[in-house]
């Protein structure tokens, strides 16, 4: 039996705000509860370093679930290129408040190394060979 269309359009959008209530919650308490983590405890703005370290966590988490469920093999592709440039961004995140400069070198490494692989996926999946 089908069932008619206005229900399942009426869940969706249910879900939708449930899952949005839900992300704004966790970047609340990431915003005004953040926890205590690795960096030198007596620099000033280790609360920004903390906050922004969390978010690219909750981000991490996201395109991980985006590659596992994505319903299209595009979508996955898409969100491992966003997974390398969060990779990136906790490069760079991690150089300022560790005064260590060699992640910035693992990031532009991990940068060129994400672009080649998204740009060979993205040949793969039109159907041509890597010298085209």
């Amino acid at each position: 039996m089908k069932e008619s269309g206005a229900p399942l359009i009426a869940m969706k959008k249910l879900r939708w705000f449930i899952g949005t209530l839900i992300i704004l919650g966790i970047f609340a308490v990431i915003i005004f509860y953040p926890i205590k983590i690795l960096f030198y405890p007596d620099l000033p703005y280790i609360p920004l370093f903390t906050r922004a370290l969390y978010i690219l966590l909750l981000s991490c988490i996201f395109c991980l679930y985006r590659i596992l469920k994505g319903p299209t093999a595009p979508d996955r592709i898409v969100a491992v290129d966003i997974l390398g440039i969060l990779i990136v961004g906790f490069c760079a995140l991690l150089c300022i408040p560790t005064g260590r400069s060699w992640y910035i070198d693992i990031g532009i490494a991990w940068a060129l190394q994400s672009f080649i692989g998204a740009l060979a996926l993205s040949k793969y999946l039109e159907g041509k060979d890597f010298d085209e």
